[in-house]
């Protein structure tokens, strides 16, 4: 099966109608990611047919969760995930993805130009340091650890009626009892995707 195909019946399975040209977008963004990978070690999935369900659709799973949100910041992004593949189903969002590593942005930046996402920011800084100019509707991360570390170091990157979602595994029963008391968990969905046989969940955090 072509990856073009994989990511046709993932979205499918989704309920996701993506126009054409983002699927192609998606699709690309695998290739570039893949070729990179070979030098620079951007992630551990090394194959693109498995980054399909691993990447792509765990990404876009979130969608539902977004609601109207304007502004996304994605911290830690690493490859790009979820923020590039959001960017390129949700093409009015604007995205910024934040991460510390040169080498990843270096990526990032690239696959912003190749791909043409005008709605995707760059930044390189560490995320307890850096001031944007405006907070986000939604700040969310795949990558951080624990959820008390998420929101003590990305509080102050969301506006005071945003979220923050946190990405995780299983259901993260220890991590939420371990949140600060300036935040509440809003909710906790499980996300369904397909292909992908773990558990999987997204943690919606908001200010006390």
């Amino acid at each position: 099966m072509t990856i073009d195909l994989r990511i046709a019946e993932g979205l499918s399975a989704m309920g996701l109608d993506l126009p054409p040209e983002s699927q192609a977008k998606l699709a690309a963004y695998l290739s570039l990611l893949a070729k990179w990978n070979r030098v620079h070690n951007l992630t551990a999935v090394r194959e693109p047919e498995q980054m399909v369900a691993l990447h792509l659709l765990d990404s876009l799973a979130i969608l539902p969760q977004l609601g109207n949100a304007a502004t996304l910041l994605d911290v830690g992004t690493g490859a790009g995930l979820p923020g590039i593949p959001i960017a390129i189903a949700r093409p009015q969002m604007a995205v910024t993805l934040l991460d510390s590593s040169h080498k990843k942005t270096a990526f990032l930046a690239q696959a912003k130009a190749e791909l043409g996402l005008p709605n995707v920011t760059v930044v390189c800084e560490r995320v307890e340091r850096w001031t944007p100019p405006a907070r986000f509707d939604v700040v969310v991360s795949r990558a951080f650890s624990e959820l008390a570390d998420f929101v003590s170091q990305s509080k102050h990157l969301v506006a005071s009626d945003g979220v923050l979602l946190a990405m995780k595994g299983v259901h993260p029963f220890d991590e939420i009892a371990k949140v600060p008391a300036s935040h509440r968990v809003d909710g906790v969905v499980e996300l369904r995707v397909p292909s992908l046989d773990a558990k999987r969940h997204l943690v919606l955090l908001k200010a006390a």
